[in-house]
């Protein structure tokens, strides 16, 4: 809607509500022309003809009636919004009927020979007219009618007079009028503004209240969210336990025996892969929540991506026995390559482990100005009712006793992030025995030139790295790691020993510094990083290592300018994080792993 509209929305609204507040309000006006008239008769009886009494009595009763007729009719129609000008309309007609009816008064009553009678029926009109242009308040169209029909006959009737002090009445009167219809114009104000602050009153209840429940909905799944992390977090740890038990225990009993060694070695690297897999997960969730994934979009050719998933996900397919089938499109969309693919590799791993034995089809429609591209896959199918929760995360209908091979539960909460950062449309369509069918629908794009591939240069080992950890076990880890790959370290559980030893071997120049961001005495990472360069006296590139998740903290190291890495860190990553740190500047606030 534009902003156009919802003004227009907006004001019908508000005249609506002014028309029904017309109604409600002209119950006063009815119910004192009901009790009125009998004193005005007894007052004017013997100086007035009792007929033209009587037949004014009556007329004033009929049009009340057919105002209340009226307004029975409209609060029996009132979902008839669309006619309400109509409405208002016909209120206006018979208040001005009524005014008439009630001005007749000061010509069949005005008896010029008896001042308390004129005096008696200008305190009657005036009382009248008061409320009847209350009554209409809310309708500023009516409210000049009302007045004068109240007030023309007395005017006559004084204009037929040669006694100077009826020319003051008429005086008296047109102050009336003027006065009335100020106050006609402040009240109509009032009232528009106290209808559009009920309207934004109940907007705001409105927008509280689904503030609210958001809120609740968010704190539920965030307790879902964590009972799930901690179950899956706790699984691996346990089995860590055992192994190194069980690899304790054989070292008890005597030299143990190399393929018994391999043999827990390789498990427990598969733990510690699987408990990786889950922190990495965690950490990509809260990245994306936090706003810290850059994008970087460009035009992106569907052949080669396609071609490319059909290569890397072929031999896992045969090992499942599934028939995968990749069907080339000549398109080009404009996406972010990294995590189009990252959505596109959700997508695949998924069917591929819910569809063994089946077939796995990769494809592309277009669809006007974007393309569909689709996964489409013979597996069990998802009832229509769970299609919003398997984006939740730790979400796993078909695997219930959550075993870590089949998954963590994380892909598709992951896919909806990025498709949400990116703007593309994610798409399910699924039939419970019949398979499912994952979509993302891109824009498309004008193709590109293909851009000429750079090879990165690697370093050469031999680098002078500062590493402040207040972690021993850690520190004795790169103390085995760093030299393996050629370089020379200084480190150090504090920036003062760290600093003493650099300086005991002769403070040589640095390369990198590598810092956890938690460190003793309360001291973060990155102000270790600064109190190091100012002992340098000239800047190095830095490493931050974490394992905090809150988007607030990933947000405050990403200003930093430092390259961030997170805990659990694989040594080949770290590797690729110092060659690329070392070898060119890394622009601050860029975070960017998601790539798989």
């Amino acid at each position: 809607m534009t902003i156009a509209e919802a003004d227009a929305t907006g004001e019908a609204r508000l005249q609506a509500a002014l028309v029904d507040l017309l109604y409600r309000q002209s119950y006063g006006a009815m119910i004192a022309s009901m009790v009125v008239p009998w004193p005005v008769v007894y007052v004017l009886w013997g100086a007035v003809p009792a007929s033209a009494l009587i037949a004014w009595a009556a007329a004033i009763y009929a049009v009340t009636g057919a105002r209340w007729f009226l307004s029975r009719r409209y609060f029996l129609a009132a979902g008839d919004a669309a006619g309400r000008a109509a409405w208002a309309r016909r209120f206006t007609l018979l208040s001005i009927l009524w005014s008439l009816t009630w001005g007749a008064l000061g010509w069949i009553g005005f008896v010029p020979d008896q001042a308390h009678l004129i005096a008696f029926v200008c305190i009657v009109l005036t009382g009248m007219s008061g409320g009847g242009v209350s009554s209409v308040a809310a309708h500023p169209p009516a409210h000049v009618r009302v007045l004068l029909a109240m007030h023309v006959p007395f005017a006559l009737s004084c204009l037929t007079q040669d006694d100077p002090v009826f020319d003051l009445y008429l005086v008296l009167q047109a102050c009336l009028i003027v006065v009335s219809l100020y106050y006609c114009r402040i009240n109509y104000r009032s009232l528009r503004e106290t209808v559009a602050l009920r309207f934004e009153n109940a907007a705001l209840i409105d927008r509280l209240e689904h503030e609210r429940d958001r809120a609740t909905a968010a704190n539920h799944a965030k307790t879902r969210f964590l009972a799930a992390a901690s179950h899956d977090l706790r699984q691996p740890i346990h089995a860590l336990g055992l192994f190194t038990a069980a690899l304790a225990a054989l070292a008890r009993r005597g030299d143990v025996r190399a393929g018994e060694a391999q043999g827990i070695a390789e498990k427990l690297q598969a733990t510690i892969g699987s408990l990786g897999g889950l922190l990495h997960g965690l950490i990509d969730v809260s990245r994306l929540d936090a706003g810290l994934v850059a994008v970087e979009r460009r035009p992106i050719a569907l052949a080669r991506l396609i071609a490319g998933l059909g290569e890397e996900f072929g031999p896992q397919a045969r090992e499942r026995g599934i028939t995968l089938r990749v069907v080339p499109s000549s398109a080009w969309v404009e996406s972010d390559p990294a995590l189009l693919k990252r959505i596109l590799d959700n997508f695949l791993s998924n069917a591929l482990r819910y569809a063994p034995g089946g077939r796995v089809l990769v494809g592309c429609r277009r669809r006007g100005a974007m393309v569909e591209i689709q996964v489409h896959d013979t597996g069990p199918g998802i009832p229509a009712d769970q299609h919003e929760a398997v984006f939740e995360e730790f979400t796993q209908l078909h695997n219930p006793h959550r075993a870590r091979q089949e998954g963590l539960g994380l892909g598709l909460a992951i896919v909806r992030r990025l498709a949400g950062l990116l703007g593309h449309r994610v798409v399910l369509r699924s039939v419970p025995g019949k398979g499912s069918s994952f979509s993302l629908v891109v824009p498309l794009a004008a193709a590109a030139a293909t851009p000429a591939v750079t090879q990165r240069q690697a370093l050469a080992s031999g680098l002078a790295v500062m590493v402040i950890d207040d972690d021993l076990q850690v520190l004795e880890g790169v103390a085995l790691l760093l030299p393996s790959w050629g370089h020379r370290c200084f480190m150090g559980a504090t920036v003062d020993e760290v600093r003493r030893r650099h300086a005991e071997a002769g403070a040589p120049p640095v390369d990198i510094i590598i810092a956890d961001y938690r460190l003793a005495d309360g001291m973060a990472g990155t102000a270790a990083v600064e109190r190091l360069t100012g002992h340098l006296g000239y800047r190095v590139p830095a490493l931050i290592v974490t394992g905090d998740t809150s988007p607030e903290r990933l947000r405050e190291l990403a200003a930093s300018g430092h390259v961030l890495l997170h805990k659990p860190l694989a040594p080949d990553a770290l590797q690729q994080a110092i060659r690329r740190a070392a070898s060119e500047p890394i622009a601050a606030g860029v975070d960017r792993p998601l790539p798989g």
